[in-house]
């Protein structure tokens, strides 16, 4: 049985030569001076950037890699079809920003998988066991309703029933490393409840990599060029880099929070305390790929076919079989298990998908693997993480940098309330830091309108790894 929406509902750079995004954009020196400079080249950026050149205001963007895209990378010479990287999938399709650029841009846009199939042992999981774990997923979420009752914020995990059992690994990398790359226990409850279903989901034939690539066409971009320190005041800024310094208006920094938490980017005077205390909070969390070719389609599994599995601990991953008709095969490992066994290098991870598929589905799996490749976006230095999640007490962080700084602006995939951590709430929020630059060069009053919502829906029908919660029933 497979765990459809349908059924919830109801119920880096060092790797360029692996992964050739060819970019489209118009690679240009470090100018003296800009109206609006831009920190980064990923989603948030390029879309910041679209919207101030449409504006006809002066902007470059400055990327600290040899590319475009981001955590949005595109490997189109390891296997036969178009490997991402990073991010593989557009969400929330009815009202994601990014949808209609694509289309634009003639990028190809099919449905994502539908759900997953759960396997216990070498089996799938029988219909009333499915059913056993979307009651589990429901009271889950209830209980992290009810605990939030009167109280600021709690750890997703203090908020779950405690009787989980053989569930319980599953459940916390379904809610938990699955959809934000971070343990539940790491997790704000409050955030959790505030993230948009994403549904409908879909995925690009071409890559996503390749999709911002193209639409970064045209848009002026500093290449290899890391910022090193931003001064600013009330009125502009000066942007330093290894290949000198910037005079710009309006900054918008698109930087990976983990990035600027490390002190990467340093500003002058300091940032306030406030907005310290809200990127301290916002963390990415550990998200990669195994990627690899299984000819001959030994498990005789389906297009696009995926699985998670019944699992007591966090030793465990989800799986995408056969990607878009291909022998392509990713095994994804995430949270706290996931960075750990990063850590220990591409060989650990690699052995530890060859057992979890030979535990899941028999036979001698590391005979029939070929090509492989392994993501450790842990140790990309100008990302240091894969997705945006947020700690105990830090849901209202992603609102604080909303707020503008004089010049200064922040945006990417951690500064939008409800569809953080992904490549559309990435691209959203760029364009809302691009509309208040906007507003100061114009001279009109400063502030960080907050930015359109789409029509407001059941607080409850918050999502996980591209599936949606159930619904609140009372």
């Amino acid at each position: 049985m497979t765990i459809t929406r349908r059924d919830l509902l109801s119920g880096s750079t060092a790797f360029l030569a692996l992964h050739p995004t060819i970019t489209a954009a118009a690679a240009v020196p470090l100018p003296r001076d800009t109206d609006v400079a831009v920190i980064g080249a990923g989603a948030a950026g390029i879309a910041a950037a679209r919207r101030i050149a449409a504006a006809g205001k002066k902007v470059v963007v400055i990327e600290a890699t040899a590319s475009v895209g981001g955590r949005c990378v595109t490997d189109t010479s390891t296997f036969d079809v178009p490997f991402d990287r990073g991010a593989r999938w557009l969400y929330n399709t009815d009202v994601n920003p990014l949808i209609a650029a694509a289309r634009e841009a003639d990028i190809v846009l099919t449905p994502a998988p539908r759900g997953q199939k759960i396997r216990i042992g070498r089996r799938n999981a029988r219909a009333g066991e499915t059913e056993d774990f979307l009651a589990l997923v429901v009271r889950a979420n209830r209980a992290m309703t009810e605990a939030l009752r009167g109280r600021p914020d709690v750890s997703a995990t203090d908020a779950l029933p405690k009787d989980l059992q053989e569930w319980g690994g599953t459940l916390d990398f379904f809610l938990g490393a699955f959809a934000t790359g971070r343990d539940l226990k790491d997790l704000s409850a409050a955030d959790l409840l505030t993230m948009l279903p994403r549904d409908p989901a879909s995925a690009s034939r071409q890559g996503l990599g390749t999709m911002i690539a193209r639409l970064a066409e045209n848009v002026p971009v500093t290449l290899s060029t890391p910022v090193t320190r931003i001064a600013w005041g009330a009125r502009d800024a000066q942007v330093e880099t290894e290949a000198g310094t910037l005079t710009a208006r309006a900054v918008i920094v698109t930087a990976s929070t983990n990035v600027i938490n490390a002190g990467k980017i340093k500003f002058s005077p300091e940032l306030p305390r406030r907005q310290l205390e809200a990127l301290s909070k916002l963390v990415l969390g550990s998200y990669d790929h195994i990627a690899f070719e299984l000819p001959g389609n030994p498990f005789g599994l389906g297009r696009d076919d995926s699985y998670i599995e019944q699992s007591g601990d966090n030793r465990t991953a989800f799986l995408l079989a056969n990607t878009g008709g291909s022998s392509l095969c990713q095994i994804d490992v995430a949270g706290s298990f996931g960075e750990n066994l990063s850590v220990h290098g591409e060989a650990a991870m690699s052995a530890f998908a060859v057992e979890w598929l030979r535990k899941l589905f028999g036979g001698d799996v590391a005979r029939s693997l070929k090509r492989t490749v392994v993501t450790r976006w842990n140790d990309t230095p100008y990302a240091m993480g894969a997705m945006s999640a947020a700690l105990v007490g830090g849901q209202s962080s992603r609102k604080i940098l909303m707020e503008p700084l004089g010049p200064l602006f922040f945006a990417g995939d951690a500064i939008h309330d409800t569809q953080w951590g992904t490549v559309g709430g990435a691209w959203g929020s760029g364009e809302r830091a691009a509309d208040a630059a906007l507003r100061k060069l114009s001279g009109k009053i400063e502030g960080m309108a907050q930015e359109e919502r789409p029509a407001k829906r059941p607080r409850s029908g918050t999502q996980a790894g591209g599936l949606a919660w159930p619904k609140q029933r009372n």
